[in-house]
């Protein structure tokens, strides 16, 4: 490779290999523009294949098996405990991402993107210095960044390095700790805590507002809450870290609880506080794109920033910092780069909690509602008269939908229970179209399947329930 200032001139420069940049490389390739990608790491995919979505739901499906064969005895099945391979177990969560990051790589050659391996950092609106791969300066026409985000650190005078895991620590699954102790009771803190509470870890979660998952309205985030606890040792609220110390082979925790100051000793200690944007380090200032005070980028409706040659898309943007959304919003700015009229405009956009039971919510929730003064009717239908839901021994959990009062548009939807994510694609559906509750109502649902709960809560909604007396 020759090394010096690129002659050509890309069309596209896209930075950031995840579900957010390479989605957008792959639709601006296919819509006939030169196409480069620079990214860090070896493989593509992004932190959401490497070391986020796709490892975390490999090993939630691990603990979701374990889960199921101990809840086998109350139907008249008992196994034995479950003997844990740490190592097999680790070459499995990555037998399941390598092939996905391999196929990505594959995709952007039979494309013709070119990939370089390194760090982009603009030099001024037209220009980045490459460092790595050879090259050290490249020309663009446009310029994506897609660098999507990192997990959150607490101060050192709080929990210093040393003491601490996070996400990616913890999805390296080193060795499985008699004791955890989870800082944060976000959905990533509370996934992994289920990891580790499944595969032996006596696992403690300390959070500092009044509750647990704080997306969700109370009643759906109730069942989940309520098998937390009995998986877990302890689930603390309204806590306040203090500090934190390493002693021998563990970690001394002190925070505040209630007033009272109380300390203790964990084998390992999981930091999961949310995440930031990485915008810092990209030389952003010396273009003319706007970094707003909580480090996103300031984009607009076709995700392009203040300066008219950088695009910004994904968790460099703002919330929620979700894979499916960096996606969509990817094809949106490629297609407005070709010249096509492409704007992001979503209604809604799912949020799916892959605990057991799973949690799920799109568009509006109830507090939501409230707070901005819209009038809603709530329809709701309980999974303990699902005859789906009994047979398969999961009785708790509840759908419920929002329709506007009076012209009965659905305007949000939550579940909570098996599949909850698989379920809640058609929802957001229909709140896509804009659908009404009849809509939902009247399409016949297949019997048995969880899947009539929609239908369910949407007959609530319209006073029509069949499986539940009228008030």
């Amino acid at each position: 490779m020759v090394v010096g200032e690129l002659t050509e001139q890309a069309d596209l420069l896209v930075i950031g290999g995840g579900p957010g940049g390479y989605v957008a490389a792959f639709r601006a390739a296919d819509l006939g523009l030169a196409t480069t990608l620079v990214d860090e790491n070896p493989v593509l995919g992004g932190v959401c294949l490497r070391v986020g979505c796709i490892p975390s739901k490999a090993l939630l499906h691990v603990a979701h098996v374990i889960g199921l064969a101990a809840d086998a005895k109350d139907f008249g099945v008992t196994f034995g405990p479950p003997a844990l391979d740490v190592d097999k177990l680790r070459a499995w969560k990555q037998s399941v991402v390598d092939p996905l990051c391999g196929g990505i790589d594959l995709l952007a050659k039979k494309r013709g993107i070119r990939v370089l391996r390194g760090r982009a950092r603009f030099e001024e609106s037209r220009t980045v210095r490459v460092e790595g791969d050879g090259v050290t300066r490249l020309k663009f026409k446009h310029a994506l960044v897609a660098t999507g985000s990192r997990p959150k650190r607490l101060p050192d005078k709080l929990m210093p390095p040393e003491c601490c895991i996070d996400s990616t620590g913890a999805l390296a699954l080193a060795s499985v700790p008699k004791t955890l102790l989870v800082v944060g009771g976000g959905y990533i803190g509370l996934e992994l805590g289920q990891v580790y509470a499944a595969l032996g870890s006596q696992v403690t979660v300390i959070e500092a507002l009044d509750r647990i998952l704080t997306g969700p309205d109370d009643d759906l985030a109730r069942p989940l809450v309520a098998r937390l606890k009995k998986q877990f040792a302890a689930i603390h609220t309204g806590v306040a870290l203090e500090a934190a110390k390493k002693v021998g082979a563990g970690v001394e925790v002190a925070y505040t609880k209630d007033g009272r100051r109380e300390t203790a000793t964990f084998e390992r200690v999981l930091v999961s506080v949310g995440r930031q944007p990485n915008t810092d380090n990209l030389g952003l200032e010396n273009t003319k794109a706007i970094i707003n005070k909580h480090g996103f980028i300031e984009v607009d409706a076709a995700r392009r920033t203040a300066d008219k040659h950088i695009w910004a898309i994904g968790d460099v943007t703002g919330n929620p910092l979700l894979a499916h959304k960096a996606s969509r919003e990817g094809i949106v700015a490629a297609e407005a780069i070709a010249g096509q009229p492409s704007v992001f405009d979503a209604r809604a956009i799912p949020a799916v909690v892959y605990t057991s039971p799973e949690l799920a919510w799109c568009g509006l929730t109830e507090a939501e509602a409230k707070e901005r003064g819209i009038e809603i009717k709530v329809g709701k239908f309980m999974w303990g008269a699902s005859g789906r839901a009994i047979a398969m021994g999961r009785p708790e959990g509840l759908t419920k939908i929002l329709a506007d009062a009076k012209t009965k548009r659905v305007l949000g939807v939550g579940i909570v229970g098996e599949n909850a994510g698989e379920l809640i694609g058609e929802a957001t559906l229909a709140i896509e179209m804009g659908a009404e509750a009849e809509d939902i109502a009247l399409t016949i649902h297949a019997h048995p399947s969880i899947s009539e709960t929609l239908m369910e809560a949407a007959e609530s909604v319209l006073g029509t329930a069949i499986h539940a007396l009228r008030k």
